[in-house]
């Protein structure tokens, strides 16, 4: 299953997620179209209703992954020189 920034853009979530609050799509139905759980759909609802304008299903990393420190850097290309 892929990850739902990689399937949908942000306004094709906005659509479905307006036509599922006025009631046009079942709760079922959404959750098949876009592959999530209920309470995945539910906090999309809620941020949605909170601020319809800046939703955004991007996916925001705060740090990179596997990455390490500079000091335990520094000692493998010293080792590697040595």
């Amino acid at each position: 299953m892929a990850q739902l920034h990689k399937k949908f853009t942000d306004g094709e979530v906005k659509r479905l997620l307006e036509r599922y609050i006025a009631g046009k799509i079942k709760r079922v139905h959404i959750e098949k179209i876009l592959g999530i759980k209920r309470r995945r759909l539910y906090e999309l609802v809620k941020r949605y209703r909170n601020n319809p304008d800046n939703l955004s299903i991007k996916y925001r990393r705060i740090k990179p992954a596997r990455s390490i420190s500079k000091d335990i850097e520094n000692n493998i290309t010293c080792e590697l020189k040595f």
